[in-house]
Protein backbone atom coordinates (compact mmCIF):
# COMPACT_ATOMS: atom_id res chain seq x y z
CA UNK A 1 0.00 0.00 0.00
CA UNK A 2 2.78 2.48 1.00
CA UNK A 3 4.11 1.51 -3.32
CA UNK A 4 0.95 3.51 -4.31
CA UNK A 5 1.31 6.56 -2.00
CA UNK A 6 4.67 7.11 -3.30
CA UNK A 7 3.62 6.45 -6.69
CA UNK A 8 1.23 9.12 -6.02
CA UNK A 9 3.31 11.96 -4.16
CA UNK A 10 6.28 11.12 -7.12
CA UNK A 11 3.28 11.69 -9.63
CA UNK A 12 1.91 14.95 -8.01
CA UNK A 13 5.66 15.90 -7.23
CA UNK A 14 6.44 15.73 -10.99
CA UNK A 15 3.05 17.32 -12.21
CA UNK A 16 3.94 20.07 -10.08
CA UNK A 17 7.51 20.29 -10.94
CA UNK A 18 6.05 20.64 -14.55
CA UNK A 19 3.23 23.46 -14.04
CA UNK A 20 6.09 25.32 -12.14
CA UNK A 21 8.73 24.96 -15.31
CA UNK A 22 5.35 26.20 -17.28
CA UNK A 23 4.78 29.25 -15.32
CA UNK A 24 8.46 30.11 -15.39
CA UNK A 25 8.75 30.18 -19.08
CA UNK A 26 5.43 31.83 -19.67
CA UNK A 27 6.77 34.46 -16.90
CA UNK A 28 10.06 34.55 -18.97
CA UNK A 29 8.53 35.00 -22.74
CA UNK A 30 6.57 38.04 -21.08
CA UNK A 31 9.58 39.98 -19.93
CA UNK A 32 11.48 38.78 -22.76
CA UNK A 33 8.65 40.24 -25.16
CA UNK A 34 8.25 43.78 -23.33
CA UNK A 35 11.98 43.73 -23.50
CA UNK A 36 12.11 43.72 -26.91
CA UNK A 37 8.90 45.85 -27.22
CA UNK A 38 11.25 48.39 -25.16
CA UNK A 39 14.05 48.05 -27.67
CA UNK A 40 11.95 48.44 -31.02
CA UNK A 41 9.72 51.62 -29.49
CA UNK A 42 13.57 53.31 -29.07
CA UNK A 43 14.92 52.28 -31.85
CA UNK A 44 12.47 54.15 -33.78
CA UNK A 45 12.17 56.85 -31.72
CA UNK A 46 15.98 57.15 -32.22
CA UNK A 47 15.60 57.21 -36.21
CA UNK A 48 12.59 59.55 -35.97
CA UNK A 49 15.05 61.90 -33.81
CA UNK A 50 17.74 61.49 -36.64
CA UNK A 51 15.14 62.30 -39.47
CA UNK A 52 14.30 65.52 -37.91
CA UNK A 53 17.71 66.99 -36.86
CA UNK A 54 19.65 65.93 -40.16
CA UNK A 55 19.64 65.56 -43.48
CA UNK A 56 21.52 63.41 -46.34
CA UNK A 57 22.31 63.97 -49.60
CA UNK A 58 24.23 63.34 -52.43
CA UNK A 59 25.95 66.36 -53.96
CA UNK A 60 28.52 67.37 -56.87
CA UNK A 61 31.78 69.03 -55.43
CA UNK A 62 32.19 72.56 -57.83
CA UNK A 63 35.26 73.95 -58.28
CA UNK A 64 37.71 75.10 -55.49
CA UNK A 65 36.47 71.91 -53.29
CA UNK A 66 32.55 73.78 -52.57
CA UNK A 67 29.55 71.91 -52.09
CA UNK A 68 25.98 73.09 -51.96
CA UNK A 69 22.81 72.07 -49.47
CA UNK A 70 20.43 71.68 -51.68
CA UNK A 71 17.25 74.48 -50.70
CA UNK A 72 15.00 71.49 -49.76
CA UNK A 73 17.56 70.38 -47.03
CA UNK A 74 17.92 74.07 -46.13
CA UNK A 75 14.63 74.62 -45.48
CA UNK A 76 13.81 71.60 -43.69
CA UNK A 77 16.74 71.95 -41.03
CA UNK A 78 16.20 75.96 -41.02
CA UNK A 79 20.01 76.56 -42.10
CA UNK A 80 20.44 80.21 -43.52
CA UNK A 81 23.55 81.85 -44.79
CA UNK A 82 26.32 82.32 -42.14
CA UNK A 83 25.05 78.85 -39.96
CA UNK A 84 28.04 76.63 -39.07
CA UNK A 85 27.15 73.08 -39.93
CA UNK A 86 29.18 69.76 -39.43
CA UNK A 87 29.35 68.07 -42.84
CA UNK A 88 30.59 64.27 -42.47
CA UNK A 89 31.89 63.31 -46.56
CA UNK A 90 31.66 60.15 -47.80
CA UNK A 91 32.76 59.51 -51.40
CA UNK A 92 30.92 57.87 -53.88
CA UNK A 93 32.23 57.80 -57.27
CA UNK A 94 35.26 59.56 -58.12
CA UNK A 95 35.21 61.65 -61.24
CA UNK A 96 38.72 62.22 -62.47
CA UNK A 97 40.56 62.87 -65.41
CA UNK A 98 43.03 60.03 -66.00
CA UNK A 99 46.54 61.21 -67.60
CA UNK A 100 45.63 60.01 -71.21
CA UNK A 101 42.63 62.50 -71.15
CA UNK A 102 44.57 65.49 -70.53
Amino acid sequence: MSDIYRADDTTDAFKKAVEKGTEVQRDFIRQYSATQQDIMQNFLSMLQGLTYYYAMFKTTVQTGGRISIPEAERQALNIEEGDLVQVIVIPIERKRKTAQEG
